[in-house]
């Protein structure tokens, strides 16, 4: 259970601050929401209390599972095969995307910094590495308490090794 001012994670969104706990009725039903504005982008999502484990809104990720992310992003797996296709990955990716698995998303972000050693990426390959990106710094700063600038800073370096 959120409270007003928390700062909850929505899945393929992003970080968000929890502004209002607010009752509505739909069709003579009524409901608690969450009102759920997004750090990054500024939209607002109402997300039903009941669902907010189903549709995978969460807390931030802890500070000593940061360094968790941190070894998932450095990790060189051996590809001991073909990559798959582009639209297969993509399935894979915003599924893993739209999990809210922090650890999920940096494995995202690696195997695209992966595959951008090898050849140039497609535009749709760069707009997922680019939102895989903004999630992870932007909790990663968030539950750090540093600047997302500092962080993105750090993640490119794991890149660069």
């Amino acid at each position: 259970m959120f409270k007003i001012g928390d700062k909850a994670v929505y899945p393929s969104q992003g970080v968000g601050v929890i502004e209002a706990i607010e009752s509505r009725e739909f069709s003579g039903i009524k409901s608690e929401f969450y009102v759920l504005r997004i750090v990054d982008s500024d939209m607002t999502i109402m997300v039903p209390i009941g669902n907010a484990d189903h549709v995978g809104m969460r807390t931030l990720v802890d500070k000593k599972e940061v360094a968790t992310v941190y070894e998932v992003l450095g990790d060189r797996p051996e590809n001991g095969g073909s990559i798959p296709s582009w639209s297969r990955r993509q399935r894979e990716y915003n599924d893993k995307i739209k999990s809210g698995d922090l650890l999920e998303v940096a494995e995202v972000l690696r195997e695209l910094y992966q595959i951008k050693e090898d050849k140039e990426l497609s535009y749709g390959e760069k707009k997922v590495l680019e939102l895989a990106r903004k999630l992870l710094v932007t909790e990663i700063a968030m539950a750090e308490g540093k600047a997302e600038d500092k962080i993105a800073e750090r993640v490119e370096n794991i890149f660069l090794n």
